[in-house]
């Protein structure tokens, strides 16, 4: 009790810092592997506190990473500070009031992630100090978590390989312990080449790309009958072919994202998305080139640290929102539907309590209930690493994530009372880790276990790169 009071004030030593950076980090939305200002935010608050610092890790400029302590055990930290696109709102505005037409914004709350994140690596770091103990704690600043896939490129060139234990958080409606249950997924993009010509004049002289594109998407919708029940599968296209409709399109490209519950399920469904591709481009007579954009890894748990999580959480509680916060979430809330709120509450199984605007109790561990499941980046880290991650209330119950709403919530009181009870919990779970090397061993050895120590082979490939300018037409 007396090493978690004591870990607890030192959060609070550097509350106020690390909350102006979340509220800078807003002001900054940037997408992904553009996140350069946002990067330099947090590398200069590294700077300040004294870590030692890289940048560039896996080739990816916006990177950053900071390292205090010596010898001893390699404690991380996983941050994160990217935006989402057309989600610019007003801060703490509860109607649709963007700060920029079609603008970025942080409709995902990472600049409360990174900030967050950072600020328990901050404790953590003056805690070893303090008491002269030996391990390192570490920050790692990760880009492009939005279909990116950093954290994968990280994991998959060893960027993590001396670590013993990651930590993370995400903001969402309720605190505790992450139930880790996401998809494995793949995105590829496919462009076909066809050819131009007058579309009057000389129609049968012209092959259309953008009917390739069309008869792929039909093809995958025929498949979505008969695929896993858990399997998702989304697309998005990126490249019409021109805006002239007198005119055969010579080129298209579309983007798919293909998800399943498990790396064992995803290859196979990616295969026959590319057949569908083939066989489009095969009624076209088009030429069809598939390139692998970003892939995730499904989350591996670790049962000893999700228990060492859920006793801090348990030992410090809930935030302790009051009612200008309430009533602030409140009026968020009522811009969602009746379904939004339910929602919330049925994803970790828990009865619905309509009318209740923020979280006031801690969810159970391993609450799991009917809610969609998505994916992260995270998941590879937790192949390679033994992983625990926390949800933390910052926002009113059934805001949309991905929304305006997420965005205007992201400088609230409560968003900050959020982010600073998480990073107790998290500097907590680190330093029992720290001081308990049969924890670390426990952990590891379940890594082992659920991976039948077999070494991880990164759904990216060997061939992909960084795909640093994936959001250019956004």
């Amino acid at each position: 009790m007396q090493n978690t009071d004591e870990i607890w004030r030192l959060v609070d030593d550097h509350r106020d810092a690390l909350v102006a950076l979340s509220e800078r980090v807003w002001g900054l939305p940037e997408l992904n592997y553009t996140e350069t200002r946002s990067s330099q935010e947090h590398r200069a608050m590294l700077a300040e506190q004294g870590f030692r610092i890289e940048t560039g890790l896996a080739g990816i400029p916006t990177a950053v990473m900071g390292e205090a302590g010596e010898g001893g055990p390699v404690i991380a930290f996983l941050g994160e500070y990217d935006a989402l696109p057309g989600l610019s709102q007003e801060a703490g505005v509860a109607e649709h009031r963007p700060v920029e037409t079609g603008g970025h914004g942080h409709g995902c709350g990472h600049n409360l992630l990174g900030a967050g994140a950072l600020l328990a690596a901050v404790a953590v770091k003056d805690y070893l100090a303090a008491h002269g103990l030996p391990g390192r704690v570490r920050y790692y600043g990760c880009p492009a978590e939005e279909g990116g896939a950093a954290k994968g490129f990280m994991a998959r060139d060893g960027v993590f390989g001396d670590v013993d234990v990651a930590i993370s958080w995400h903001p969402a409606h309720f605190t505790g312990v992450m139930t880790p249950v996401t998809l494995a997924c793949k995105a590829m993009d496919f462009s076909f080449h066809g050819r131009a010509s007058h579309a009057a004049a000389a129609p049968h002289l012209g092959r259309s790309a953008l009917d390739a594109v069309e008869l792929m998407n039909v093809g995958v919708n025929y498949m979505r009958e008969h695929m896993p029940s858990n399997a998702r599968v989304h697309y998005a296209t990126l490249d019409t072919g021109g805006i002239a409709p007198n005119v055969v399109q010579a080129f298209a490209r579309v983007r798919y994202i293909v998800r399943t519950g498990t790396l064992e399920e995803l290859e196979p469904l990616v295969a026959r998305v590319r057949k569908i591709a083939e066989g489009a481009a095969l009624m076209t007579e088009t030429r069809v080139d598939a390139q692998v954009v970003s892939a995730m890894a499904n989350l591996v748990g670790n049962a000893p640290l999700e228990q060492a999580m859920q006793e801090n959480a348990m030992r410090l509680g809930p935030p302790d929102f009051d009612d200008r916060d309430r009533a602030l979430a409140a009026r968020f809330q009522s811009t969602v539907g009746e379904e939004d709120v339910r929602s919330a509450f049925a994803a970790h199984g828990l009865p619905v309590e309509l009318g209740k605007p923020l979280c006031d109790a801690l969810l159970p561990l391993g609450a799991t209930g009917a809610g969609g499941i998505g994916s992260t980046d995270v998941g590879d880290v937790s192949w390679v690493v033994p992983t625990v991650q926390a949800w933390g209330a910052t926002c009113a119950i059934g805001t949309p994530f991905h929304s305006w709403q997420f965005t205007g919530q992201g400088k609230t009181e409560a968003a900050h009372k959020g982010m600073v009870n998480v990073a107790k919990i998290m500097a907590g779970t680190a330093i029992d880790a720290l001081r308990d090397p049969a924890l670390i061993q426990r952990a590891k050895d379940e890594l082992r276990a659920r991976t039948g120590g077999k070494p991880f082979v990164s759904p990216l490939g060997p061939e992909t790169t960084p795909p640093l300018r994936m959001n250019e037409a956004a």
